[in-house]
């Protein structure tokens, strides 16, 4: 028996408009497979000019969001906007209205997904929020329908498509990250204001939402340790690759015995890992299950249609799925007080240092790691001795350590930068 659906849209930019015309073009596909007739009842955008582009009919242009929630035809409404400022209010107020909401929209879910499921509770209405998280990578899915037989026990992820091309850019062409940061935002993969994506906010937001479905425990995005890429170096990017590594910035997460590890930041993986060729905008999330092992989903994280896909996704599932589920945690504006979280994480660290040029030198910086209770795998000069500011001759010296602390590092660091044999110019983490 085929099921009308009636949709909404708000915001019809470049994500608003790929769901737009994914639902015109493919109606008669979803009609044909999965027995459902889903119509555009109304979308709600100011620019008029962009509906007109888009070919939207002129009835179906809704004046402002009353004129939405109070049409009977609408079951489903479509949040695109982005913020959480007024999509904040419309998806509350459709939510209130006994509407289910499909949004695109990371920070919102990130932030007040506990407030809008509560409301979404107590009207009988769905929150689906697939393509909130690596644009058409049915990531979400995967969690909720795919891997739900297993303690999920780490996950690392490339979940931002404008760093992941930045990096990209910058380790096989050699270009400097102001740069390539400038072409990004020329064609369009950077915005304007880069800062939520550079900076890891964009990457944070999404390990909230995600590792909390993971690890069915609320992890709030003030838990998680965030850096961006805006001091990666090329010269570091290259002796990383000598050493065998390629640089990404990652979303990781980790579920121990002794608790959960959250953080997003440039990272060196090996050449080998199946994360270091996923490149330019491509996304990529490797899941590591008690039962299933290694799974890895890859594909476009960001675009009008991929993520239009996600969107349409959770629309037919919506619409085909009688029973709503919610969160499989309790999912407060919190984390639950038993939820263990570790700041000292740890890794192996890459540290690119400049030290004098001199006999003694590997000796004394070998002696504070040791004091440090630090290890070292190798420890190498990259590069020619250059003369510095203070007229004295020094040489750039890589070091690799064995797993430590967060903390350990620091304290090494700190060490190394009060005495006058050597400066600390470089911490990456390495993950195996």
């Amino acid at each position: 028996m085929v099921k009308k659906v009636g949709v909404a849209i708000l915001g019809l930019g470049v994500v608003g408009g790929g769901t737009y015309q994914t639902l015109v073009e493919h109606h008669d596909f979803y009609l044909k497979t999965q027995q459902v007739d889903i119509t555009v009842e109304m979308v709600l955008d100011r620019a008029l000019d962009r509906l007109a582009q888009l070919g939207v009919p002129q009835e179906i242009i809704a004046k402002n969001i009353e004129e939405v929630l109070a049409n009977p035809n609408v079951d489903i409404v479509i949040e695109t906007i982005g913020g959480i400022g007024v999509a904040k209010d419309f998806v509350t107020a459709a939510l209130r209205e006994g509407k289910t909401v499909v949004t695109s929209n990371k920070e919102l879910i990130c932030k007040y997904s506990h407030e809008l499921e509560r409301i979404a509770k107590r009207n009988h209405c769905g929150l689906f929020y697939e393509a909130s998280c690596v644009g058409g990578v049915p990531i979400i899915r995967t969690l909720l329908d795919g891997v739900q037989a297993n303690h999920i026990q780490s996950m690392m992820g490339i979940v931002n498509g404008t760093t992941n091309y930045i990096l990209t850019k910058m380790t096989y062409e050699g270009a400097d990250y102001a740069e390539v940061l400038k072409e990004a935002q020329k064609l369009g993969y950077a915005e304007a204001n880069p800062t939520a994506d550079v900076e890891g906010f964009d990457s944070m937001y999404k390990l909230s939402i995600l590792s909390s479905m993971a690890f069915h425990t609320k992890i709030p995005y003030t838990k998680i340790f965030r850096e961006g890429i805006a001091s990666v170096s090329t010269k570091d990017i290259a002796y990383g690759r000598e050493l065998g590594y390629t640089l990404k910035l990652l979303a990781i997460g980790k579920n121990t015995e002794k608790g959960v590890e959250v953080r997003v930041h440039p990272t060196f993986i090996p050449n080998s890992h199946p994360l270091a060729s996923v490149n330019d905008s491509f996304n990529a999330v490797y899941l590591r299950g008690d039962a299933v092992g290694d799974v890895m989903l890859y594909g476009r994280g960001a675009g009008a249609l991929p993520t239009a896909s996600a969107v349409v996704s959770d629309v037919i599932y919506a619409a085909t799925h009688s029973e709503i589920k919610y969160s499989t945690f309790k999912n407060n504006a919190t984390a639950d007080k038993s939820t263990n979280f570790i700041s000292d994480f740890s890794s192996a660290y890459y540290i690119r240092l400049s030290v004098a040029d001199e006999t003694g030198v590997l000796a004394k910086i070998s002696s504070i790691f040791a004091k440090c209770n630090m290890s070292i795998v190798e420890i190498a000069q990259r590069g020619k001795s250059e003369v510095g500011e203070n007229g004295q001759h020094r040489v750039p010296l890589v070091v690799i350590t064995h797993k430590t602390t967060e903390n350990r590092v620091k304290n090494a660091v700190a060490k190394i930068n009060a005495t006058d044999i050597g400066t600390v110019n470089a911490v990456i983490r390495v993950e195996e």
